[in-house]
């Protein structure tokens, strides 16, 4: 199997940054959720803050890199403008559009993906420095750890709605 290097690039955006954000979101939740367990020792809290603040910020980057490679590299080849008479197959976007089959799909997936999939990285960066700022007080304080899982999960939301329009888009018109 041979992948071009705008392939690679949409597998590197998705499959591997995007697809690591959204697994890490599982260990970081669960994380916040035992912190409040009747059954943690100060020692085993201190601990899994320390694995919760690496994990957070490692995520909170690896958002960012996704949106970036997304936005910046793998984006300009699907936004392409054909020239007049071109096999549209090499063009994703005008292929989209030019189905009505398929045009919402662009009018809104990557609508979505342009500019409310920003929001993952936003909000990874609030919860990575809400978990450093708060530190252990996050397992005494059950309001300010639910506004953190609150803020995650939105996060989530926002960058597994992405990466479901992109890989639906991705099926539809393919970056070649």
């Amino acid at each position: 199997m041979e992948l071009t290097l705008r392939e690679m690039w949409a597998v590197i955006h998705g499959m591997m940054l995007g697809s690591l954000f959204l697994l890490a979101y599982a260990g970081g939740l669960a994380e916040l959720f035992n912190l409040g367990s009747e059954y943690a020792t100060d020692a085993g809290i201190a601990k899994r803050v320390r694995r919760l603040i690496f994990g957070t910020w490692v995520m909170a980057i690896v958002a960012w890199l996704t949106v970036i490679v997304g936005t910046w590299i793998v984006y300009p080849w699907y936004r392409a403008k054909p020239p007049a008479g071109a096999d549209l197959s090499l063009f994703p976007r005008s292929l989209l559009l030019s189905k009505p089959t398929t045009a919402e799909w662009h009018k809104f997936g990557m609508e979505w993906k342009e500019h409310v999939a920003w929001l993952a990285p936003i909000l990874a960066t609030a919860v990575a420095y809400m978990v450093t700022r708060y530190g252990v007080r996050l397992a005494q304080d059950n309001e300010v750890r639910r506004a953190v899982i609150v803020l995650f999960s939105v996060a989530f939301f926002a960058a597994a709605t992405a990466g479901l329009f992109g890989a639906f888009i991705n099926k539809a018109a393919p970056i070649h």
